[in-house]
């Protein structure tokens, strides 16, 4: 047995910066993780997903080459090359999180871990063994998230005809056709890699729009270019009658009242995720959990069992990798007993989805002020004015940025776009420290660059727009 000042189970991003930011605090730190560390993320979700579509960006681009002066020999694509590519990504971040485990003097518990007691926590290992170690200050839980299939319409996943992101990321070939159900983030970002590497990809969404959570603008912008890269989109439906076969899968698509029968190859469930709560000892603790399931936790991320704590995806949504990073950092602090702590703003955590287009939002959407009845003014700018999205040829998309008509306060901004995903966070910024729009566009803009797109979006809400 083995003491520690902070037990955290699972190595994912809110575990594992929440345990370098306690070592750097000066604590103890053990993190029990089964697999590879870096979770979910690393292993199984953002990295790898974005090699993919960075070599789907490849492939599009290549075709592309002679508008540009650069004509190269046939194209040929291989999905099985890129996951490759992508698996040695994942591994090489794993590695690198390794690395700072050791720089940081932080123990990796290898197993499955199940709190005991508020104060303790076994470990069993690959081979069976079980040992116990003690948290003198807390344990927290990072279990992270898991996929989940459909079965209430038929999709139990099988991983050979019906698939999760998982096995999709380790599929030795790209299949002749794809319906993916659900068009959230990972559902589109799917569609982009599959229909770059030559799968006739159908993309099946309950809700109206793709990206139902993104503002309706955004949402039909990117509809526009899947469609232009002929991918097929049915929204608004219904699935049934499912039928499972060992090379196939058939079913029934319903448009209101409006059917039509479906056979694809495979089918990628991309509808959510499910925390993962099961056999780690919480329920048996008394840890309470939110209608959904997810663990509840305060401000200083301390679930209803004190000494317990939850960060990440476990602990509710927005379940991102970015908000269970910081969810890591203010829980080491509290438990620190720093004095001036930043709380998590939720309100600010920016949204992002890397399939062409990308897409990146923060704060409200133009949907959401309508039914709060909040006053707005809207500011936006096409990147087919752009100067520098015209030299890369990349011209689909806006920058669009709510404001409050009399103070300039930006309540919300969505930019689908080139590098939209990175040029937001001057937005996050500007939010996290109430610039008005006016004050944004003081920020003397590079030229040419995408950013300015912002600063023209901004111009628009003040009636000056310079370039459009």
């Amino acid at each position: 047995m083995s003491s520690f000042d902070v037990i955290f189970i699972g190595g994912g991003p809110a575990g594992y910066v929440g345990a370098i930011r306690c070592a750097q605090l000066g604590m103890s730190v053990a993190v029990v993780e089964r697999e590879g560390l870096g979770g979910t993320c690393v292993l199984w979700g953002c990295i790898p997903a974005k090699a993919l579509l960075e070599s789907a960006y490849i492939a599009e681009k290549v075709r592309k080459g002679a508008e540009f002066g650069v004509t190269a020999g046939e194209v040929k694509l291989d999905y099985g090359v890129a996951v490759k590519r992508s698996r040695g990504v994942s591994t090489q971040n794993s590695k690198g999180v390794e690395f700072l485990f050791k720089k940081n003097k932080i123990t990796w518990l290898k197993g499955d871990g199940r709190i005991t007691s508020k104060n303790s926590v076994t470990v069993k290992s690959a081979d069976g063994k079980e040992e116990k170690h003690d948290a003198r200050k807390a344990v927290c839980i990072a279990t992270g998230s898991r996929v989940k299939g459909l079965p209430q319409v038929g999709l139990e996943l099988n991983k050979t005809t019906v698939l999760s992101s998982d096995e999709a990321l380790i599929l030795e070939k790209a299949p002749k056709t794809m319906a993916i159900v659900g068009a959230g983030a990972v559902g589109c970002e799917f569609a982009d890699v599959f229909a770059a590497f030559g799968t006739q990809v159908t993309i099946i969404e309950v809700a109206k729009q793709l990206l139902p959570l993104e503002d309706d603008d955004v949402g039909a912008e990117l509809a526009r270019s899947f469609k232009k890269r002929g991918i097929t989109l049915i929204t608004n439906a219904k699935l049934g009658d499912v039928k499972i076969g060992k090379s196939s899968v058939k079913f029934i698509v319903d448009v209101a009242g409006a059917k039509q029968d479906i056979e694809v190859e495979k089918v990628l469930v991309a509808a959510g995720r499910a925390p993962n709560i099961q056999d780690i000892g919480a329920k048996e603790l008394g840890v309470a959990l939110t209608e959904r399931g997810f663990i509840k936790i305060n401000e200083r991320m301390e679930t209803s069992v004190k000494g317990v704590f939850a960060i990440g995806d476990v602990a509710g949504p927005p379940m991102l990798a970015h908000k269970g990073e910081r969810e890591g950092i203010v829980f080491a602090e509290y438990l620190a007993g720093q004095p001036h702590v930043h709380n998590v703003n939720y309100g600010n955590i920016p949204n992002a989805t890397y399939c062409h287009p990308e897409v990146a939002s923060i704060g409200k959407t133009e949907r959401e002020l309508k039914e709060k009845k909040i006053e707005y003014k809207v500011g936006k700018f096409p990147f087919s004015a752009n100067g520098r999205a015209r030299t890369s040829g990349e011209t689909e998309g806006f920058v669009k940025i709510l404001s409050d008509p009399k103070y300039g306060e930006i309540l919300g901004a969505h930019i689908i776009g080139s590098h939209a995903t990175e040029i937001i966070h001057e937005l996050a910024v500007a939010r996290e420290n109430e610039f008005t729009v006016e004050e944004v566009e003081l920020a003397i803009h590079a030229h040419p660059t995408l950013s300015e797109a912002i600063s023209e979006a901004t111009l628009d809400s003040l009636g000056k727009m310079i370039h459009a």
